[in-house]
């Protein structure tokens, strides 16, 4: 996923994780590796409804940026967005090997995730070309963010996974500087935008949430059955945490959230 650079980086961090909590004590799935942790039938079910929701999120940002590309204003923009596109589908490649890699048939485990993903884009498609940008780059770190914190609590093979699947690359830094020049040229630009990216804001946790629900072995995973997983205390932090770097990446925008 084409995420921002983590705009709350400027919150209390552990030397272990970005996200400001600690890998796991010693006997918790986060400090197994994937052998020992998937010799549990259950946390080995999760993980590949994880991976292939990810996988499925990320071949879908492919097809999306492409399409999405179409409506840029020049050359310059169109290439940016097939740069972002094109690492999309980088992403996916080492998901779906990864999913090969653990006996796992990819497509079968990205199935499940067809219909609630495209009923998501189908709820969130951009107008315009700067719409097309925000979703990009708010639309997507909202996801990134939530993988984000499930990741922190799996086994370190799957968490190295995800961590690099979900790191910056640099490639959605240009969308902020499009979206500010072009709410320098019109003002009124940016209450549209603003009322855009809330939208974005709200569909994507809603989804999030659907996509868990929906899938037993996740949402047991979650809740702590096979893994160390969130209680009702951690789950209001954890959005609280997302909400603020939506924040930040809005400040960043120019934008009102």
């Amino acid at each position: 996923m084409e995420t921002p650079a983590k705009p709350a980086a400027d919150s209390p961090e552990t030397a272990d994780s970005p996200t400001g909590r600690n890998d796991g004590p010693t006997g918790s799935i986060a400090a197994r590796d994937w052998a020992a942790a998937s010799s549990d039938p259950r946390y080995r079910d999760a993980i590949v409804d994880l991976l292939g929701a990810l996988a499925h999120s990320e071949l879908v940002a492919f097809e999306r940026l492409a399409e999405d590309a179409r409506m840029a204003p020049g050359l310059a923009d169109k290439a940016a967005l097939a740069r972002m596109a094109a690492a999309e589908f980088r992403h996916f490649e080492r998901l779906r090997d990864r999913l090969s890699e653990i006996d796992a048939d990819p497509f079968e485990a990205m199935e499940p995730f067809d219909a609630p993903l495209a009923e998501f884009h189908r709820l969130t498609a951009p107008s315009d070309w700067l719409e097309s940008l925000i979703k990009a780059y708010v639309g997507d770190a909202i996801a990134a963010d939530f993988y984000r914190e499930i990741a922190h609590r799996l086994d370190s093979d799957t968490r190295a996974l995800m961590l690099e699947v979900l790191d910056e690359t640099g490639h959605a830094a240009f969308v902020v500087d499009r979206v500010r020049a072009a709410i320098g040229e019109d003002p009124r630009v940016g209450g549209r935008l603003a009322l855009w990216a809330r939208r974005l804001m709200g569909e994507a946790l809603a989804q999030a949430q659907r996509v868990v629900a929906e899938r037993d072995a996740l949402s047991t995973m979650l809740v702590g059955g096979v893994s160390d997983g969130f209680d009702l205390a951690e789950i209001g932090r954890m959005f609280s945490r997302i909400t603020e770097a939506h924040t930040k990446r809005m400040t960043a925008l120019g934008l009102a959230s």
